[in-house]
């Protein structure tokens, strides 16, 4: 297979303006399809933010988003992949569609729920994870407070994920933990880890963005700052096939002792 070139898209989500984030987005990825991306990776929650107050209001726009965004995917021959709020009754889900080249492949709920900033009250929690086959390879996708959960990238990994997809809205000062835990599931699943970090101030908080892209040795490709920007690298999946030869912790590991 060749190269995969995959690129995050990071910018300041401006809460509760899903205009004013779609018109961003739109431009964005006709930007990174025109500099070869096959994959695109958009934060969580990027079309609205974690507008409480009229969340629910603003998850009734998600559908007709997804509905031009597989349009888009189609036009640009990209697989994308980013969180906005879906309707659930009286609380709304924080989803992943995952869209390639104009198909729907996969929904994704947000599994575990960041409680310290209420996102249990307003969200329901998901149930089950996610790997897909898609016309680059083996995605999986977990969003933001999943990435402090290993046990539920490890079953991506073996699931056969050669790519871990990161929406997320990670706030200050956590930077440290973040780009730790980043490497940690790259160099653990030994597999590629793309994450998209929101940057500037959303609401009360601030975001330092620092979305990265990893190798399966756990080596930063490429690292964005706190601004708004696109960061791109290839992805050769011989370097994770070799690696995985050289190391081959698949092979010995022991699960029926833990």
């Amino acid at each position: 297979m060749s190269p995969i070139k995959a690129a995050a898209i990071q910018f300041n989500v401006k809460q509760g303006d899903v205009d004013v984030n779609l018109a961003y987005v739109r431009e964005a990825l006709r930007r990174v399809a025109s500099n070869g991306v096959n994959l695109a990776v958009l934060p969580e929650m990027w079309s609205s933010g974690f507008a409480y107050k009229n969340l629910n209001e603003l998850a009734q726009r998600s559908a007709e988003i997804v509905n031009e965004l597989l349009e888009l995917s189609r036009e640009l021959k990209l697989v994308i992949v980013g969180s906005m709020p879906e309707p659930n009754g009286e609380k709304v889900f924080n989803t992943i569609h995952l869209l390639d080249n104009g198909n729907l492949s996969a929904v994704y709920r947000k599994i575990h729920l960041f409680s310290l900033l209420g996102e249990d009250r307003a969200f329901s929690g998901g149930d089950s994870w996610r790997v897909v086959e898609t016309s680059i390879g083996k995605i999986g996708v977990i969003i933001c407070y999943d990435l402090r959960f290993p046990e539920l990238s490890r079953r991506l990994a073996v699931e056969g994920a050669d790519i871990i997809c990161v929406p997320a809205q990670w706030p200050k000062p956590r930077q440290e933990h973040w780009r730790t835990l980043l490497r940690a599931r790259a160099i653990e699943n030994q597999l590629f880890v793309i994450s998209c970090n929101a940057c500037g101030s959303i609401g009360k908080l601030d975001f330092f963005g620092m979305s990265m892209i990893i190798d399966p040795k756990g080596e930063v490709l490429s690292e964005a700052d706190e601004a708004e920007v696109e960061i791109y690298a290839e992805l050769d999946m011989k370097i994770m096939e070799e690696w995985r030869a050289q190391i081959p912790c698949f092979l010995d590991r022991k699960p029926e002792y833990y």
